[in-house]
């Protein structure tokens, strides 16, 4: 039976443990039918063992988001290993400690804009770095948000870093919309990944969900979001662009 991606060639970041949403994301990736490339940043290494878990082996390239030269070399590297690319996973967001936890009101702009380079503006640089990869038919951008429609607890300056991302992406599908690039965002609720172990509190907000999500969540699974970005990058959703589909047990429609 033929998958939701047969021929489709798709980089993706951000795997750097199994129980990342992007790990789980490539793996649906391989068993949809894609052919699939990974980047890796700040240890290289470290994804390359957690790859050997997928169904097929991948290249990782090392790739931090914010670097120049790294951003400038990726298209031939990528061209050197898949020809091109139909698909690309943005899974990337980093804020210094002092910029979460309770500090909000005396975290320093320095590391205010730590956050915002590498968990917002990596959104543009990865599209544009990737973009001479892109068939003349077009292409597919996923990023992955935490719902910066509120604010939440210990979440601090990650979430106007997310409500950057989510500006970015509407402002990168107007202006890619054009050449048939789509650009959409997944609003996950919390799984334990590595990134959400480093916001302090963390139990708090999962408790939110195991309370007050409309369906059942479970913070172990990441599955079901992976599930969401593939489909996004697949032609099943050939007109979306601009778009945040939430997959979050439906608490983002959830009132008092």
């Amino acid at each position: 039976m033929s998958g939701i991606l047969d021929g489709k060639r798709i980089l993706i970041t951000g795997v750097l443990m199994e129980s990342s949403i992007a790990f789980h994301t490539a793996r649906l990736a391989q068993e949809q039918g894609a052919e699939v490339i990974l980047t890796a940043w700040p240890r290289p290494s470290l994804t390359e063992r957690i790859a050997k878990k997928l169904p097929k082996p991948v290249k990782v390239i090392e790739l931090d988001v914010t670097n120049d030269e790294h951003l400038a070399r990726l298209e031939g590297l990528v061209r050197e290993e898949l020809g091109g690319l139909d698909g690309v996973v943005h899974s990337i967001g980093f804020a210094p400690q002092d910029a979460l936890g309770g500090n909000f009101l005396n975290t320093p702009f320095e590391s205010v804009a730590t956050a915002m380079h590498v968990s917002a503006f990596s959104l543009k640089s990865l599209a544009m770095a990737c973009k001479p990869l892109f068939p003349a038919e077009g292409a597919a951008i996923v990023g992955l948000t935490f719902d910066a429609q509120f604010a939440w607890p210990q979440y601090d300056w990650m979430g106007p870093a997310k409500a950057a991302l989510e500006a970015t992406s509407r402002y990168l599908a107007r202006d890619l919309g054009k050449e048939n690039i789509r650009c959409n965002l997944v609003s996950a609720g919390p799984i334990g990944s590595m990134a959400a172990k480093s916001i302090p509190g963390f139990g708090e907000l999962a408790d939110t969900w195991n309370q007050r999500s409309m369906l059942a969540w479970d913070m172990s699974d990441p599955e079901p979001t992976g599930r969401g970005v593939v489909a996004l990058l697949s032609d099943w959703f050939p007109k979306t662009t601009g778009e945040i589909v939430h997959v979050d047990g439906g608490l983002h429609a959830m009132g008092a």
